[in-house]
């Protein structure tokens, strides 16, 4: 591991304005990712700036939406009453993510800037265009069975790796920030950036912008969503797909839906095709089945992953039979 200076901040502030001017500065919260790459020399900031004694824990009802504090801790939002009752999706994401005892250490703010598990990525021996800029990707000729079949470049195939941020998108999840520039609002759905020709780019936020939060609307849907992560053993394993699905169903038909994908997308991806192939339509095993292959029409596997298509649309009928009330 490289050398590194090690600051703490106390608010908000004081933590912009001691990583904004350094380069090589990073912030550090729950430390389950950034600590891994460190050791692994994947990254290697000359400055840490822990952010833990920040006032950024809560997890409160804002007008009849929820704030989560970006220092929240996985396992706190997981067992949450209000998220469980509210958004149920959100819980069941957490809860299928990592260990209890990583959820313990993992913040809602580093969750969203997790970085992804690709094996090349964490591999300094490899080429890798997220890490090095202009040096390839090993993985587009290489073993790609854990890559994306939706947002990939020539540049990149690499998954993201959140759950968390999965749920949220289907939640309409807004990121809230404080930076150099001053407080910014974000989709999250805007949030996270496709790799093309700069892999490296992950997010829109800029140097030194500080998540503090994250804003959870309220919903019709958001009662009624489930979470369901496909994986190659039953804990403690990233996805190979995922899908957090939403409905408004009256009367029987749907009047509203939010379908979003893990572990198959460079992003959290936000399935509009399959959304789109439910509105109005009856909650039914043809509905979900149409939604499915809709969603699917854009995938593009490589060599190893080819498997994901009819993975992820046998994964979106599930999801949605089960939110349905039909499972």
């Amino acid at each position: 591991m490289h050398p590194f200076s090690y600051k703490k901040a106390g608010q908000a502030e004081n933590a912009v304005a001691l990583v904004a001017p350094e380069v090589q500065a990073a912030y550090l919260a729950g430390g389950t990712s950034l600590i891994d790459l460190m050791k692994l020399n994947v990254q290697t900031p000359k400055e840490l700036v822990d952010i833990n004694p920040l006032p950024l824990t809560k997890i409160e009802m804002q007008g009849n939406g929820v704030r989560i504090g970006a220092m929240a801790r996985n396992s706190d939002v997981a067992y949450n009453a209000i998220i469980r009752e509210r958004y149920p999706v959100l819980s069941e994401a957490l809860l299928s993510g990592a260990s209890p005892q990583l959820r313990n250490m993992a913040t809602v703010g580093g969750n969203l800037l997790q970085r992804t598990r690709c094996y090349y990525f964490r591999d300094t021996s490899m080429p890798c265009n997220k890490r090095v800029p202009g040096s390839g990707c090993a993985a587009i000729e290489g073993y790609n069975r854990i890559h994306a079949i939706f947002g990939g470049s020539d540049r990149c195939i690499a998954t993201h790796p959140s759950d968390m941020a999965v749920a949220m998108i289907a939640l309409d999840a807004v990121v809230q920030t404080h930076g150099p520039n001053g407080e910014r609002s974000i989709p999250l759905v805007d949030f996270h950036l496709l790799p093309g020709d700069t892999p490296e780019r992950e997010t829109v936020l800029q140097h030194g912008e500080l998540i503090v939060g994250v804003d959870l609307p309220a919903s019709t849907l958001a009662k009624r969503s489930h979470y369901l992560k496909v994986r190659d053993r039953a804990s403690y394993a990233f996805a190979m797909a995922s899908v957090a699905a939403a409905l408004d169903i009256q009367n029987g038909i749907i009047r509203s839906a939010r379908i979003a994908l893990g572990g198959v997308g460079t992003k959290p991806w936000r399935a509009y095709e399959a959304e789109k192939a439910l509105l109005n339509k009856p909650a039914n095993q043809a509905t979900f089945q149409a939604a499915a292959t809709a969603a699917i029409a854009g995938a593009k596997p490589q060599k190893y992953n080819g498997f994901k298509v009819e993975l992820t649309k046998r994964t979106i009928v599930k999801a949605l039979t089960t939110v349905g009330g039909m499972a």
